[in-house]
């Protein structure tokens, strides 16, 4: 099995969770979508060209990130069980991965495409971190009652959650908002996590040293 991806996108991250939870062997291919090259060598392969993408036992290609935490889950009987086999605990843990994904990552990824043009909005700006904080303040609301977002254990949802509250962290003073605070404590000791910040502190020592990061 092969993950496509790319150490500095949320989306990869998080599915590189999810494999370290699950403790699956898998081949890391690293795709460096700024580079035309690369790009274009990884687009013979799969025309989309989006990250990640997950290629399975038999050869079928996986794209969107919570498809193949579902497959990743399914297929492996070993470590963190990702999707609860209650179908109301199943169905909450799906609704926040998706409210974390449409309403928390892509307002992330606009504001730092932003900055990245150094594109002066302040209105639009504004606009998307009023949006991002109606979010961030019912999770923080749900984590008051739960040690982890969906329960007492540990599921997608936070695999998607947690990459997004380490990159809004400073920009959005999560540390005023205690249960959160204390979720993103607890989620810097998980050894998954500790795994994927390696590999995110690797590349971004290699992009400081000249090589660029994805767009």
């Amino acid at each position: 099995m092969e993950l496509f991806y790319h150490p500095l996108s949320r989306y990869s991250q998080k599915v590189l969770i999810a494999l370290y939870e699950k403790q699956a062997n898998f081949y890391p291919r690293v795709i460096e979508l700024s580079d035309p090259f690369s790009r274009n060598e990884f687009k013979q392969q799969y025309p989309l060209g989006k990250l990640p993408l997950f290629k399975t036992r038999t050869g079928d290609l996986l794209p969107e990130s919570s498809i193949i935490i579902d497959y990743i889950d399914h297929e492996f009987a070993t470590g963190t069980r990702l999707l609860p086999q209650d179908y109301s605990q199943r169905l909450q843990v799906r609704l926040y991965d998706r409210l974390i994904d449409n309403d928390l990552n892509n307002p992330l990824y606009l504001l730092e495409q932003m900055e990245a043009r150094e594109e002066e909005n302040p209105i639009k700006v504004r606009q998307l971190e009023k949006e991002i904080m109606l979010l961030l303040n019912e999770l923080n609301d749900k984590l008051q009652r739960h040690h982890w977002l969906c329960g007492d254990a540990f599921t997608m949802a936070d695999c998607a959650l947690i990459p997004c509250l380490i990159h809004a962290r400073n920009r959005l003073k999560l540390y005023q908002l205690d249960p959160i605070d204390r979720y993103l404590n607890q989620a810097n000791t998980r050894g998954a996590w500790i795994q994927v910040q390696e590999e995110i502190e690797l590349t971004r020592i290699a992009v400081q040293a000249g090589f660029r990061p994805i767009p």
